[in-house]
């Protein structure tokens, strides 16, 4: 029978998620790979609980998740039932709807016939009566941002999640669907936008609707799927993710940063970090980032990116090297 370790939250740091009351770990749990049925349930169930005993109380999953979509929920509601049911007041979990999931016109996007069904989906995979937080996963273009908001809203006042949250939206549809929720008066609390050293776009203007709307983010892809890590500091392992052909990482991605990820890996070893330790720690410098989000393969793993919270100052000479440094690779 599992017991959570009883210093679990000692070491952990809890941010306040915007102006909302809830709070999350600095560093939270993604589910997006390594929870599939192709991957090994006890490695999943050793992270999971490993992420917990660290303080790492936010799972966070979609509809989609796996591979096959929906494995990775009904694998941690295995988890969840068999482990962690005694905490689940201690829990923080979420979920999405917004990619495709079933076949039809009604299996992804934006309406309130696609949101509200996939919710009671994914409740069903996971076993729960309610999700901490169901966020739409991406704009729909064809669908009005009302309906949307007004699905995600009726699922609040069903009981069927506590807060609402948004994902890949822009700043300008951020803006406006928070101007719908707030006349709504519904709990929408969060942003999660991709965010690392190499893809900076939130700073343009989204970080300025999140500060001006009370909102807090979440950012996925903290390490730019591994490049922003020592795997790739020597070149491209034959067994690394960029080698085997992956639709989020080629081999000319990891081409074009090496010279930048080693200049950056030298900054952080002065800093007594690893690269992957100050990247996480690089995201969590901004005001409106309450969390980042990490996967990880082995416990080990989740055990190295948890160090990032032994550092997360950095001096203004610091910051003002990384962007040196991350202009280089702009100019390419």
């Amino acid at each position: 029978m599992y017991l959570a370790n009883e210093q679990r939250y000692e070491k952990m740091l809890y941010n306040r998620v915007g102006k909302s009351g809830l709070k999350l770990p600095a560093i939270s749990l993604g589910l997006w790979h390594n929870f599939g049925d192709v991957d090994n349930f006890g490695t999943q169930r050793e992270i999971v609980q490993a992420a917990f005993d660290n303080g790492i109380t936010h799972f966070d999953l979609a509809n989609n998740y796996g591979p096959a979509a929906g494995s990775a929920e009904i694998n941690f509601g295995r988890i969840l039932k068999e482990d962690l049911l005694p905490y689940r007041d201690e829990l923080i979990i979420s979920s999405k709807a917004g990619y495709y999931m079933w076949p039809g016109p009604y299996g992804e996007w934006g309406s309130r016939k696609y949101i509200i069904a996939s919710c009671e989906q994914s409740l069903k995979r996971m076993g729960l009566d309610y999700v901490d937080i169901f966020y739409s996963h991406r704009p729909d273009p064809d669908t009005p941002l009302e309906e949307t908001a007004l699905a995600l809203d009726q699922l609040v006042r069903q009981g069927k999640t506590l807060y609402v949250g948004v994902s890949n939206y822009s700043a300008e549809q951020t803006a406006e669907i928070a101007k719908i929720f707030r006349e709504l008066k519904t709990p929408f609390i969060i942003h999660q936008p991709r965010y690392n050293m190499f893809d900076r776009w939130i700073e343009d203007s989204l970080t300025d609707v999140l500060a001006d709307e009370g909102l807090g983010a979440i950012t996925f892809s903290p390490l730019a799927q591994g490049m922003l890590t020592n795997r790739y500091l020597n070149g491209i392992p034959n067994d690394s993710r960029a080698h085997s052909g992956s639709p989020f990482l080629t081999e000319e991605n990891v081409q074009a940063t090496l010279d930048v990820v080693n200049q950056l890996n030298t900054l952080a070893e002065k800093r007594g970090q690893t690269l992957a330790e100050m990247a996480l720690a690089w995201n969590l410098r901004q005001p409106t980032v309450a969390s980042v989000l990490i996967g990880a393969s082995r416990v080990s793993q989740l055990e190295d990116n948890l160090k990032a919270l032994n550092n997360l100052t950095f001096s203004p000479d610091e910051l003002n090297q990384i962007d040196n440094i991350l202009s280089k690779l702009a100019k390419n």
